[in-house]
């Protein structure tokens, strides 16, 4: 961990790399980024869709020149998809040349590395380094408790446990960061191997800054109007409020037809950027796109 002391020495030099890298991370954030890979420990990112968690994993991975390893969490995901699985049809090649040779395998001959197909956890443990690599374990409040179990092992030890072969340990174990978008609520057994933060919406002028930064240095006017729009739209009744990837979104969209100024026409023409689902679109209908924009 000598490099990673090197490359980071402080929070404030961990800021200032991921900002240049084009992330704008508030001191908690940062601070709960430099413990997760100075300590190291894994690192819990709750907070609503949009806020920026799976791109704060992201540019970590940037900042420290490391592959970023990703598991994307959905129902029902098991070992086979997350951890492992054997390479069945290669096993059986593997018979077939043994019985073409009048040899005999042994159950043991199939069930070894060289059959073994590695999935997203598996490959942040064998990464070879140098540096270790920053492992995601995206929205995982989406899979199943059974699940969340077969994390444990991982974010306490850095090892997996594979039946036919033994116990699997890291050379160099992986920065992890699971994220969560609270849909339910996650085990206190998890909750304890992680480290925590919540990312909250940013305010008005750090979410500007963060939606220029991301639009290519856009119009101030523009990515302030559309800040104050989305900070609107949060206080009505939706199925899903905005984070600031939809207010990144929303300034593209109007970049790219040309409009200086969010108006109720302009808001008219660009809301599918920022709702995504059509009752959502209809409250704020209801509410009047003017009062959005702020013209009314």
């Amino acid at each position: 961990m000598s490099d990673l002391a090197d490359a980071l020495p402080s929070v404030e030099a961990l800021a200032a790399q991921l900002a240049e890298t084009g992330y704008l991370a508030d001191e908690g954030l940062a601070t709960a980024l430099f413990c997760a890979v100075r300590l190291p420990q894994p690192l819990l990112l709750e907070g609503e869709a949009g806020v920026g968690k799976t791109e704060a994993a992201k540019t970590l991975a940037a900042v420290l020149d490391t592959p970023l390893i990703r598991l994307q969490c959905y129902e029902g995901i098991d070992a086979a998809e997350a951890l492992y699985e054997w390479n069945y049809p290669r096993q059986l090649l593997g018979i077939r040349v043994a019985e073409a040779e009048g040899r005999t395998l042994a159950e043991d001959d199939l069930f070894t590395e060289d059959y073994l197909v590695g999935r997203p956890l598996l490959d942040a443990l064998r990464h070879p380094g140098p540096r270790p690599a920053v492992l995601l374990i995206d929205e995982v409040d989406r899979a199943d408790d059974e699940f969340e179990a077969m994390l444990f092992e991982l974010l306490g030890e850095a090892s997996v446990t594979v039946p036919e072969l033994g116990t699997i340990r890291a050379t160099v174990p992986p920065i992890v960061i699971l994220t969560s978008n609270r849909t339910r609520d996650l085990h206190d057994a998890l909750k304890r191997r992680c480290l925590y933060h919540w990312i909250d919406y940013p305010a008005l002028e750090r979410a500007v800054a963060i939606v220029r930064r991301r639009t290519d240095g856009g119009s101030e006017s523009l990515a302030t109007q559309v800040a104050r729009a989305v900070t609107r739209l949060r206080t009505l009744e939706l199925q899903k409020p905005p984070g600031i990837a939809e207010a990144i979104n929303w300034t593209l969209a109007c970049q790219l037809l040309g409009l200086d100024v969010l108006d109720e026409a302009g808001a008219a023409r660009t809301i599918g950027s920022v709702l995504k689902y059509r009752e959502d679109a209809e409250v704020a209908a209801d509410r009047g796109l003017g009062w959005v924009v702020g013209e009314g």
